[in-house]
């Protein structure tokens, strides 16, 4: 037989727990007269036969017959006395904001990126969330059921799926507009978008999206082996970037990047990445011998791509000098991952202008 409540209440904190039952499994036998206790930051919802009758807000509730009207109509006044139990079930449902949720793209989203590279980036982010119960009763009837309690966990994994598909579409439509490194800079404006896009969505399930962040916003570095499984290499170029990352890695790149393919998210052009790559075998290769950074090519000429350390033996100045004209915008260099890489024209060009 069920147990029979004088005193209704869910006292937890609920702190990762959006709904929880009373009690969680099987009905509960209430009196009329029956204490109902609803917490500052709950909501409780009351049930019989699985249907929603009444919504409490904060507060002590005490369960007489005018102020759960549908219950009594449904059950008919006749049988009620002061002593008389009948069984139903109570959702306590927490209407705090749950803040701080993490987001973010378990594969890359591509973007148009017209005359550059392969003509698509490939965009990876992540972030931060926030939502709050908006319906108690529409979140309990729709996502919970009858289940005896119900956690963020439960429900994030659609969250997230629901917001990286609003962010995928703002993506595409943007790109009409914005050049890929447009794109990364103009992190808010996305991340209302997306609240704009996403809130039809959450409302339907009873739920408000309170806030979404993007706290980065970066080109891929999928390997030339993931780009051909995605579908977005032939085999030829396949191929070719393959050789490329085989002569990057015998190199050693002094970037510590993460794959030489990753440029073609950032744009960078496949002709450009495999020429980067033989120069960078050709750095590496004299470094072999002996000879100093920047040292001519047994060709009898300077690399066509350097790194700061051989532009500045190209030049005759220091490291640091070079970096420092680099960030001033008075010598053009190509900024891959973490490191610079200038063209034997552009330092020509520097030495023309100075």
């Amino acid at each position: 037989m069920a147990r029979i409540f004088d005193v209704i209440e869910y006292p937890n904190e609920m702190r990762d727990e959006i709904v929880h039952r009373f009690p969680e499994a099987g009905p509960g036998n209430f009196r009329i007269g029956s204490q109902l206790i609803v917490r500052e930051s709950q909501a409780a919802v009351f049930f019989r036969d699985g249907n929603a009758l009444d919504v409490f807000g904060p507060g002590r509730h005490t369960i007489v017959t005018y102020n759960i009207p549908l219950l009594i109509d449904s059950i008919g006044k006749a049988l009620f006395n002061e002593r008389t139990p009948f069984p139903a079930e109570v959702y306590f449902v927490s209407m705090r904001e749950f803040a701080d949720r993490k987001w973010g793209t378990p594969q890359p989203i591509i973007v148009r990126n017209p005359n550059m590279g392969l003509g698509v980036a490939l965009l990876q982010g992540f972030g931060t969330y926030s939502y709050q119960v908006r319906d108690p009763q529409q979140f309990v009837t729709q996502i919970v059921g009858a289940q005896g309690f119900y956690t963020t966990s439960d429900i994030e994994g659609r969250l997230r799926s629901m917001l990286l598909s609003k962010l995928q579409d703002l993506l595409g439509e943007t790109a009409a507009s914005h050049s890929v490194p447009e794109l990364i800079g103009l992190t808010e404006e996305l991340g209302a978008g997306v609240r704009a896009k996403s809130q039809d969505d959450f409302a339907a399930i009873g739920l408000t999206l309170k806030s979404f962040y993007i706290e980065n916003m970066r080109p891929s570095s999928k390997s030339a082996e993931e780009l051909r499984a995605m579908g977005m290499l032939d085999m030829q170029t396949y191929t070719q970037l393959q050789a490329a990352d085989a002569l990057r890695d015998a190199a050693q790149n002094p970037s510590g990047g993460a794959g030489l393919t990753a440029g073609i998210g950032a744009g960078i052009g496949v002709g450009n990445v495999i020429s980067q790559s033989l120069s960078g075998m050709t750095g590496g290769a004299a470094g072999a011998g002996g000879a100093a950074p920047g040292t001519p090519s047994p060709a009898g000429g300077a690399p066509a791509v350097m790194t700061p350390a051989e532009a500045a033996a190209y030049l005759r100045v220091s490291e640091e000098d070079v970096i420092a004209a680099i960030n001033a915008g008075e010598l053009k260099a190509k900024k891959i991952g973490n490191a610079f890489r200038i063209s034997k024209e552009a330092l020509d060009e520097f030495l023309k202008g100075s």
